[in-house]
């Protein structure tokens, strides 16, 4: 039994004749004739009486018919409803954000967000993007914001922008006086990097061609913050790269060094699970995001995306 069925028995009632029915379902009388005799064999009842003129539906008849309109009704009902909440951006959502992105980009497109949608709350959350990932397929996770390309088959990505890696040096390096910068010019023992974990160690490392880093600077340190990578720098240990975003409101720009064209640069893009529903809430997310970043973040023809998995 299928709803396509009910549908065509309803219609056989209202028409009370095989062809009109059939062209006012848009499909064959003999494709409708069968499809109704099929329905009769499989519950082992006639639901019209075909000797009569016009058609009339038989005892048992009238009484399925009843039932196929419930149903039938239903379901209507019930599609309207799925394309409303799907349509609605009302109500709470979980956003996993990396660590890396988190403090410079949410200040820029929050507040605007919040504004524009006060019936939505986010409910967000500072995760490492194995984590995202975990829970995004888990369901305890709605959208994710994070470096790209995952590589992973259960997760749709929506690219936004392409965020430039700057170089950040110490007073008076000797590299301040160059004019241009390719990443072979890098030495990774003098770079500080994050700790293991996070996408952005990866990703710098692959600028540097090089699958570990070994300081020569004395200790050991495991660090999360790109911030607290800087403070370093300023006291004169190694060097180190950062996402353009990190240093848009810094003072000091003559500490920075941009990479020749084409830059190294990594995606970023919100990232949901192939059966997510609400792209309302995606779109919605994406606007604010786009609208708050400088415009040549979007041109990704000028950059060299960086693979870091």
């Amino acid at each position: 039994m299928t709803l396509t069925q009910l549908e065509y028995i309803v219609a056989l009632d209202n028409h009370r004749h095989f062809v009109t029915a059939a062209d006012s379902c848009n499909v064959s009388q003999p494709n409708l004739t069968t499809q109704v005799k099929k329905l009769e064999e499989e519950i082992g009842v006639k639901i019209f009486d075909r000797d009569t003129k016009p058609l009339q539906p038989t005892v048992a008849g009238n009484l399925i018919l009843l039932k196929a309109r419930k149903i039938l009704k239903e379901v209507s009902e019930l599609r309207e409803f799925v394309l409303t909440e799907k349509e609605s951006l009302e109500g709470e959502f979980t956003l996993g954000v990396i660590p890396t992105i988190s403090p410079y980009l949410l200040p820029l497109f929050l507040p605007a967000f919040v504004k524009a949608n006060p019936q939505t709350k986010l409910k967000i959350r500072e995760m490492q993007t194995a984590e995202i990932i975990q829970e995004l397929q888990r369901g305890t996770l709605d959208v994710g914001l994070l470096a790209t390309p995952l590589e992973e088959k259960t997760i749709r990505e929506i690219p936004l922008f392409y965020e430039p890696f700057l170089l950040y040096f110490p007073e008076e390096h000797p590299f301040l006086k160059r004019k241009h910068f390719i990443p072979a010019m890098l030495d990774p023992n003098q770079i500080l990097v994050l700790d293991e974990g996070h996408c952005f160690r990866d990703q710098i490392l692959s600028i540097c061609d090089s699958k570990a880093s070994k300081n020569n600077f004395g200790f050991e340190f495991q660090s999360g913050s790109i911030e607290s990578l800087m403070r370093l720098v300023d006291k004169g240990v190694g060097y180190t790269l950062v996402p353009e975003m990190a240093v848009l409101e810094k003072i000091d720009m003559d500490l920075l060094r941009r990479f020749d064209a084409p830059e190294p640069v990594r995606e970023i893009s919100l990232a949901v699970t192939k059966n997510f529903t609400k792209n309302v809430l995606i779109q919605a997310i994406r606007k604010s995001i786009l609208l708050s970043i400088p415009e040549r973040f979007q041109k990704e023809d000028q950059y060299k995306m960086v693979n870091w998995k």
